[in-house]
């Protein structure tokens, strides 16, 4: 009879044991000490990350305000086409003058046909 009685007091021994280590082992001071050596072992990590973060994001910055600025002088460029037509007409006008002049000065017209010389 003595022997259930023992395994009785012993398994209230181990239960009593497992509950003391189980609260020695999520006390929180252990808990602090667990979270200070995550924060010691993954924090160089972290820190490299975000200074890889903000370099990138200081060249995807540049690279947008490149691409902006790009995509600014082409919409100048196509809002001065007017310009252009307007100085390509100027220009077949001024050499459409040089040709009259020219041919005014060597005697004849170009629209008119040259009279036909009488000797």
């Amino acid at each position: 009879m003595e022997e259930p009685e023992m395994q009785l007091k012993g398994k209230k021994v181990t239960d009593k044991f497992t509950e003391s280590v189980y609260v020695l082992a999520n006390e929180p001071s252990v808990a602090l000490y667990r979270l200070q050596e995550h924060v010691r072992r993954s924090l160089p990590e972290l820190a490299q990350h975000k200074a890889d973060m903000q370099r990138w994001e200081e060249q995807s910055q540049g690279a947008i305000y490149t691409v902006e600025y790009a995509c600014s002088a082409v919409k100048n460029l196509v809002d001065s086409s007017v310009y252009f037509r307007s100085v390509e007409g100027l220009l077949k006008q001024a050499i459409s003058i040089r040709d009259h002049m020219n041919a005014s000065a060597q005697g004849h017209s170009p629209e008119e046909p040259s009279p036909p010389s009488s000797a």
